[in-house]
């Protein structure tokens, strides 16, 4: 066999039910030259014997047992014994389009400055989409450009992880897959930005994402609201738009929801001077001794830099009309925060 020109990182445990349907996605594909990672996060069922299965058919599936259980230890296994630079993440509950590595392939060769490629999904859960992920859904599929993921990672993650292709040196010279309170997918693309790598996604769907109530997201509090308000909360603190302490600080949105989540950001120490809110019931009273002020306040010559809180999306492209009038400009003037 010639050597491969791109592996293939799939972590599993316990993933009898769907793994069969994974693996034929990925022996489907119009690219031939990988090598798959199969690496065995101590599973209980039978999901090692479907693997093997498939392996004795096809020489370039690797069978691997993690040294140390847990997804994050199984990512970073698999960056260390990957045979190329390229790397794909795949998920043992989902599936690819016949051409996702292909065209992945193609487009990391030709552009050698990305570092994480993308592209947008298609739900493929067992139950019914609930409301707030099939927005989360358009949100993320209409975040495709450099800028448009540059200037809204602090909202939400902007990749479903299954469908990234990663520069395997970058990424593990950025510190590979960190193992924390914190979901380990959005942690590294918070890093990446931070770093200035680039980031971008292909305006098509080449992955389909199951979702159930039983995926690791939905179960371990790694996952949940509090863990991604505490790490956005961590990289904003750092953030030099925000630390540098150059421009005063105003955040958008003084109701009571908005206000607990700020305050995840003020207790490590960046304090807004103002608080915006389009409440003229707002308007005129003080937060812990901060005016909350009319939207209008930000035509002031001298422009603050300004973090909107507000969760609603509709309400967000209303504020970002507002601000695009005022003459601010996102990533340099102001950042949505989710």
């Amino acid at each position: 066999m010639n050597p491969p020109q791109l592996s293939i990182l799939l972590p599993y445990r316990n993933a009898q039910p769907t793994l069969a349907s994974c693996l034929e996605s990925i022996l489907e594909q119009s690219f031939r030259n990988y090598e798959l990672l199969a690496i065995n996060d101590h599973s209980t069922d039978r999901s090692r014997d479907i693997v093997e299965h498939f392996a004795r058919k096809d020489p370039r599936i690797r069978m691997l047992d993690a040294d140390a259980a847990g997804l994050i230890p199984a990512l970073n296994q698999g960056l260390a014994s990957a045979r190329t630079d390229l790397v794909a993440r795949m998920d043992a509950d989902d599936w690819m389009h016949p051409e996702r590595l292909e065209r992945q392939y193609r487009h990391m060769r030709a552009r050698p400055h990305v570092t994480v490629l993308g592209s947008r999904v298609a739900y493929a859960g067992d139950v019914p989409i609930t409301d707030g992920f099939r927005e989360y859904l358009r949100w993320q599929n209409a975040c495709v450009e450099p800028a448009q993921i540059a200037g809204d990672i602090y909202l939400e993650a902007p990749f479903a992880h299954p469908s990234v292709m990663l520069r395997r040196e970058r990424i593990i010279a950025a510190g590979g897959y960190r193992d924390g309170p914190f979901p380990e997918d959005y942690e590294l693309w918070l890093r990446l930005a931070r770093r200035g790598e680039h980031m971008e996604k292909l305006a098509e769907t080449l992955l389909h994402w199951r979702d159930s109530p039983n995926r690791f997201s939905r179960t371990d509090a790694r996952y949940d609201r509090d863990a991604f308000d505490r790490l956005r909360a961590d990289y904003l603190a750092n953030d030099p738009r925000i630390a540098d302490g150059e421009r005063p600080l105003v955040f958008w949105g003084a109701g009571r929801r908005t206000r607990l989540r700020a305050r995840t950001l003020i207790a490590l120490g960046p304090r807004p001077s103002a608080w915006i809110d389009v409440d003229r019931r707002k308007i005129g009273n003080r937060i812990d001794g901060v005016p909350v002020l009319s939207p209008d306040w930000l035509r002031r010559e001298q422009r603050p830099f300004v973090l909107c809180y507000v969760a609603s999306h509709g309400a967000r492209e209303r504020i970002e009309r507002h601000l695009a009038d005022c003459g601010y400009i996102k990533g340099r003037d102001f950042l949505q925060v989710g």
